[in-house]
C-alpha cells in the first residue's frame, strides 16, 4: 500500500504524521525516550530490518526529530538523540501509551512510567495551559488561527 503525502494539506496533524506517522516511527521514538541512541540496539530491540530503521532514522533527523552525533570514526557509529523538537513528541506518545494501556493490554500495562519526584505511575492529563483545568473534547472549540481559514472548520464549528 503506497504512503499518501500530507505535505499539502494544511492542517497541524497531518504535518505531525508527516513526520511521525510511518508505524515504525514512533517505536523508534518510544526507544529513545526511554534512552535507546544506538542503532545496533534500535535494532535489536524492534526487530526491525537495517535498511527500514536507516530511512526512518534518517527521516528523524531530516525533520529534526533526531539529532545525529559521532561516537567512533572505524567503522563509523552515530547515536541518535532527541531534540527540543523531538522532546516535544512526549505528551503524544505518552498518550498512545496511555490509550494503548486501557485498550489493548488485557494483562495490564505491560510497562509503567513513574514520576521521579513522587514516584507514582504518570498519566498523561491534558490541562489548559492558562487555568490548569482539565480539558476534554467537550471543553473546546476550534477557531481559525493565524495560518487557517473558515474553510478549514467544520460548517458546524465555523458558525460557533
Amino acid at each position: 500500500m503506497e504512503r499518501k503525502s500530507f505535505a499539502d494539506m494544511n492542517c497541524s496533524v497531518a504535518q505531525c504524521l508527516e513526520v511521525v506517522g510511518e508505524w515504525w516511527t514512533m517505536l523508534i521514538l518510544r526507544d529513545a525516550f526511554l534512552g535507546v541512541s544506538r542503532f545496533d540496539d534500535f535494532q535489536r530491540r524492534l526487530g526491525i530490518s537495517r535498511n527500514v530503521l536507516t530511512q526512518r532514522l534518517t527521516g528523524l533527523v531530516e525533520a529534526g526529530v533526531l539529532a545525529r552525533t559521532a561516537y567512533q570514526e572505524h567503522p563509523p557509529r552515530y547515536d541518535y538523540r532527541l531534540t527540543d523538537k523531538g522532546r516535544d513528541l512526549w505528551p503524544v506518545l505518552s498518550a498512545m501509551r496511555q490509550w494503548g494501556d486501557r485498550y489493548a493490554a488485557p494483562a495490564g500495562p505491560p510497562v509503567n512510567v513513574r514520576h521521579r519526584g513522587c514516584g507514582e505511575v504518570f498519566h498523561t492529563v491534558p490541562t489548559c495551559s492558562q487555568c490548569g483545568e482539565q480539558v476534554g473534547p467537550g471543553d473546546v472549540r476550534a477557531v481559525v488561527g493565524p495560518g487557517g481559514s473558515a474553510d478549514l472548520l467544520p460548517a458546524r464549528s465555523a458558525q460557533a
